[in-house]
């Protein structure tokens, strides 16, 4: 989510390296819309993968519980099945008139 949804002191290079993909993404949707190619990109929050895990020192518990987790107005982070659900909605032609879109999954986190 960070640079086209978010920015936080510090990460100016990570948000504009976010930001470029959501850029990308709608010119190649716009160049490539008379080949009928769409395409799209994804903002997710945090998913719980075991970069999350306290056991590797990235994050105490502290940071995940209190500061991180309590962003979520959901109450919980993601799981990679949440954005594999996206994933396959925008493979599929559920979402055929779907182009040049960042879907964001976030689990609140941007409504605050």
């Amino acid at each position: 989510m960070a640079g086209p949804h978010i920015v936080n002191a510090g990460e100016a290079t990570y948000s504009t390296s976010k930001g470029a993909i959501t850029a990308f993404a709608k010119v190649a949707a716009l160049e490539l819309a008379a080949q009928n190619i769409r395409v799209n990109c994804i903002s997710p929050g945090v998913v719980e993968t075991p970069l999350l895990n306290v056991s590797n020192n990235l994050f105490s518990e502290d940071q995940l519980k209190d500061t991180m987790l309590g962003r979520y107005p959901l109450k919980r982070f993601g799981k990679p099945e949440d954005i594999a659900f996206a994933v396959i909605y925008l493979l599929s032609e559920a979402s055929s008139w779907v182009t040049g879109s960042d879907l964001v999954i976030d689990g609140g986190y941007t409504l605050s």
